[in-house]
This record gives C-alpha cells, structure tokens and sequence, in this order.
C-alpha cells in the first residue's frame, strides 16, 4: 500500500436518525472529492461503540491539495450542500504526516 504525504481526519457526528440518510450523500459526494488535483484516496468507517459517529480519512499529496484546491473549488460547495448539514457538532479537521508505516500481515493462511 502506498501511503500519501497527508492524511486528513475528521470524526463526524451525524445527527441521530440521518445516519442512513447520511451514508447516501456520502456515496455521491465522493465522486466530487476524488477529482480534486492532489487527492489520493478515502475511506468512511462507521463507529461501532458511538451512534452516528464516523471516520473520514483522506490521503492528499499535499495539504494545499485539500486546503486550497479542494477548499476552494466549486466541487466543495457541492460536498457542503450535500453533507454539512447532518453534523452536529461540527467536525474539527485535522492533518497529519506518516512516522512509521507498518504493512498489514496477511491473516488468510
């Protein structure tokens, strides 16, 4: 697997009984995100101990690929219209830098 220069986390409060609702818009905004210059991958985990409690992770190949490029782009304003208003409250959107990558063992022998 090979990992991006930044990785964005936000946990994602979904307001109770729009997590369905919620997991819907996400599948047609991802298509907005991904096209973003810069953008190397995604994945949404669902919380299994939090109601309504999610996971966004976004590999970038920079941070001002998702600051700028995808912040400032009429492809956000997209994402916002359909997923901002299920928040509550909203998420606090973080960037990091790998340290140490280990790979996954391969538990299927």
């Amino acid at each position: 697997m090979i990992v991006a220069p930044v990785l964005e986390a936000a946990y994602l409060q979904v307001r109770a009984g729009q997590e369905r609702a919620f997991e819907q818009a996400f599948k047609q905004a991802s298509p907005l995100i991904a096209a973003t210059g810069g953008y190397a991958g995604h994945t949404l985990q669902r919380c299994l101990e939090v109601p309504g409690r999610y996971l966004l992770l976004v590999q970038w190949q920079t941070l001002e690929a998702h600051t700028v490029g995808f912040r400032q782009s009429p492809q956000y304003q997209q994402w916002r219209a359909l997923l901002h208003h299920f928040y509550d409250p909203f998420p606090v959107v973080e960037h990091f830098e790998t340290v140490l990558n280990s790979p996954c063992k391969d538990h299927t022998a």
